[in-house]
């Protein structure tokens, strides 16, 4: 392999490091501004929901940079840079998980009166549903957030020279510590703040990239001319990494276990003071997805079109492709003091709003699911406390993942992708719940076993035989006017050091364990819903009549086109014939009444009415029933 002399890039100074530690001093002064403010209103339901008063504009920036961690930041430009624009197709993705989210799933959630999701398992199912996936969920979000705080540390390490634990304990430190004192109106507030940074670290990366390169049609010429933007690839293997059908099919169903399903987001939405905020935030959001997947596509070009005659990580400067970004970073911005500091800052405002969020979905879910039905009557201020205690808990467990991440190797590259492994039988749990009201929890549990199975099997097999070279290889990479060491190295290039392959390859390894990662989440899901069904309808079909009306949207109900026999076949639970309008009536008041009952106590109704003397918006019944509001009812059951 042919020896290249490295340039070498510029390392931090005292004003990027200052830079860098605004970030921090804000996101904490944040937390403690809620401290005090909230200091009168000390119950768990404000310091876990914010009380439900949350307004769309900051619950929208939250809900982008909840899940838009360094991963993003870093990883995205990279993808771009080695295999080409067709990233941007989870625009696509995008808008197919919110209009799903707003419109299916929410409702559901908000009118249900949940603080946690997995609240609804129970309600629709029964406790052991609960716990189950209660316990997945935990699990699979210490991991994730253990990767997202030490993978971009180790990069920036790496590159930079920023000090590696140093970052990864100031960042566990800084998140446990506002999520404790100001809970989800800090996380909230916090996460709006640091979306702006990453947009600006974002801008200042694309201007200073294209001014260096003579200006954006240069950088559109060269990218085109390296392939980089043959965005459609409509071929239907699934084997391909990415194809447009990877990237739109495999992508919605694994953002859709994140954004639809998963305790952090739907918190955010629940936070909403009305379910028409929350709906507003989910489409607000959307916009900020779009601006934040164009700005690293678009900084991924840059970088590609900036070093097309010597790329960095085939040259050997640096160690991984993930480092590409902050190595550019450096390169074009080392000479400005403050401004490699924005970037860094920008990159951990993502790994920020993620340990956060996650430490405080952590936090609720345990209490909600775990410390509150062992102790049904604690009170109010010691329900905060013991919510506090969970986030200092959790936030000490997250970043100790952190350590234990360092001694993994490879693993990291599995770790990320386990949103999809486990949010994909996830939704296909919740998806069985709410589409299908004949489901029974023999069949939940039943399809949640096979969904995880489903989802395990390939990302597992995939990690210990890697996908064959044809389908992983990047596009073309040069090093041709890199300076050699040697003068004989001038007339030789070298590929960067592909994947390993085994020698004893088992028969799957090239069909079941070569499946695009965008796919894991489609099949857990799917494989949980069809197993869920079948399990359900072998076990005994649940009577339709005792699900409570808010708990579901039958699927043969959003279909018009659908026959009445038909809907009655799927078990929608809804009688569609004509009934006089005493029975209907009669109907009416026992539906109503059997809604308020899971709305919540009389105390806890009359406390939400006092708080909000405004009618508030009417909550979802089926077709056949009425929609009554907090008012009316209080007016007509107290």
């Amino acid at each position: 392999m042919p020896q290249f002399a490295n340039p070498g890039v510029g390392t931090f100074t005292a004003w990027d490091y200052v830079i860098f530690a605004l970030l921090f001093v804000i996101s904490s002064g944040i937390g403690v501004f809620f401290a005090i403010k909230e200091r009168k209103n000390a119950t768990s339901r404000a310091f876990l929901v914010g009380g439900r008063q949350m307004i769309c504009g900051p619950v929208a920036l939250s809900l982008t940079a909840s899940f838009m961690s360094a991963v993003t930041v870093l990883g995205a430009p990279s993808e771009v840079y080695r295999y080409g624009a067709s990233f941007i197709l989870f625009c696509l993705a995008f808008s197919f998980v919110i209009i799903l989210t707003a419109e299916l799933f929410l409702p559901v959630f908000y009118r249900s009166g949940i603080t946690s999701t997995y609240e609804y398992l129970e309600l629709r199912f029964n406790r052991v549903v609960r716990v189950a996936a209660t316990m997945i969920y935990i699990l699979q979000t210490i991991l994730y957030t253990g990767v997202v705080v030490y993978a971009p540390a180790l990069a920036l390490n790496q590159v930079t020279g920023f000090n590696l634990w140093g970052s990864v304990f100031a960042t566990g430190i800084v998140c446990t510590f506002y999520c404790t004192l100001g809970g989800l109106k800090a996380v909230v507030w916090t996460d709006a703040f640091q979306m702006v940074v990453m947009v600006l670290g974002f801008l200042t990366v694309l201007i200073q990239g294209t001014i260096k390169l003579g200006g954006s049609s240069n950088t559109w010429k060269i990218a085109k001319n390296g392939q980089r933007l043959n965005i459609f690839d409509f071929s239907v293997d699934p084997l391909r990494r990415h194809t447009f059908w990877t990237l739109t099919v495999g992508g919605t169903f694994t953002w859709l276990g994140i954004y639809g399903v998963n305790q952090s987001i739907i918190q955010r939405c629940i936070s909403c003071k009305s379910e028409r905020h929350a709906k507003m935030a989910l489409y607000l959001n959307l916009l900020g997805l779009w601006v934040i997947l164009v700005c690293a596509v678009f900084s991924g070009l840059v970088m590609y079109a900036f070093y097309v005659n010597c790329d960095p990580w085939t040259a050997g400067f640096i160690s991984a492709s993930d480092q590409l970004m902050p190595y550019f970073v450096m390169e074009i911005l080392g000479h400005l003091p403050g401004l490699p500091g924005l970037f860094v800052a920008c990159a951990f405002s993502g790994t920020l709003s993620t340990v956060a969020a996650s430490i405080n979905a952590l936090a609720t879910v345990t209490y909600e699911d775990f410390v509150k039905q062992c102790f049904p009557n604690v009170s109010d201020k010691r329900s905060t406390w013991i919510s506090k205690g969970l986030c200092i808990v959790f936030g000490v467990a997250c970043t100790s993942m952190a350590v234990a991440a360092s001694s993994m190797g490879g693993i990291i590259q599995a770790a990320l992708s386990i949103h999809g492994m486990c949010g994909g039988p996830m939704l296909g749990l919740f998806s069985l719940g709410i589409l299908f009201p004949c489901a029974n929890w023999i069949g939940a549990i039943g399809g949640l076993a096979v969904g995880v199975t489903l989802s395990f099997w390939p990302a597992i097999g995939g990690f210990i035989y890697p996908a064959s070279v044809s389908k992983t290889l990047p596009l073309h990479l040069s090093t041709n006017s890199c300076l050699p060491l040697n003068i004989s190295d001038l007339l030789s290039t070298q590929s960067p050091t592909l994947t390993p392959q085994w020698r004893d390859r088992p028969i799957l390894a090239d069909s079941l364990y070569s499946l695009s990662y965008l796919y894991y989440s489609a099949l857990g899901c799917l494989g949980s819903l069809i197993a869920g069904l079948l399990i359900s309808f072998i076990s005994g079909s649940k009577d339709t009549a005792i699900v409570r009306p808010t708990l579901i949207r039958p699927v043969s109900n959003l279909f018009c086109f659908w026959s009445d026999k038909f809907r009655k076949m799927c078990g929608s639970g809804i009688q569609h014939g004509q009934k006089n309008s005493a029975e209907a009536n009669k109907e009416n008041t026992v539906s109503d009444n059997d809604l308020i009952m899971k709305i919540s106590t009389r105390k806890e109704l009359n406390d939400v009415y006092n708080q909000d003397s405004r009618k508030i918006p009417s909550i979802y019944i089926p077709e056949q029933c009425t929609h009554i509001n907090f008012g009316l009812v209080k007016e007509t059951y107290f």
